[in-house]
């Protein structure tokens, strides 16, 4: 019996969480790609995806994805996430730069839509919460604390 589209969106998260990147790479079509709106990031055909996921879970080798919803229409699965870990690696930036590690936890909202083709993925787009994830682990001024820091300071002023 051939998997539903939510069961093979659901693998790739279960996938991720437990580090098996040749499992990961058995769900993605020959023609995969991967848009990752936060990084502004396009990830060409598998080996950019393994790439990739590899690199996050470095940087959080901790990280576990929990999925708190999936919505599918045919062959199309919306999954909303929340990821968690601890920034205990080096993180490689979209300017490619690498973020040492903050030891710092980071809790974050997610969505993956994800089209799937002949049982396997064929496009992902990811879209996640990248400015508070460097928020929580220091690598980012909150700005609304920022904000009201100076309205605090000018209201002291005045």
């Amino acid at each position: 019996m051939a998997q539903s589209a939510e069961d093979v969106a659901r693998q790739s998260i279960e996938c991720y969480n437990a580090g098996d990147f040749d499992r990961l790479r058995s769900l993605l079509a020959d023609d995969f790609y991967e848009e990752e709106l936060a990084t502004q990031r396009r990830l060409e055909g598998a080996d950019a995806r393994i790439k990739a996921a590899q690199s996050w879970k470095q940087a959080f080798p901790d990280e576990q994805g929990t999925i708190t919803g999936a919505y599918a229409s045919g062959n199309t699965v919306a999954i909303e996430l929340t990821w968690a870990g601890t920034h205990t690696g080096p993180m490689a930036m979209p300017d490619g730069q690498v973020l040492p590690p903050s030891n710092k936890p980071m809790t974050v909202k997610s969505v993956e839509v994800i089209e799937i083709e002949d049982g396997k993925i064929k496009v992902l787009r990811h879209y996640f919460d990248l400015m508070t994830m460097l928020q929580q682990i220091g690598a980012m001024d909150r700005p609304a604390a920022a904000v009201a820091s100076r309205l605090h300071s000018a209201a002291s002023d005045g």
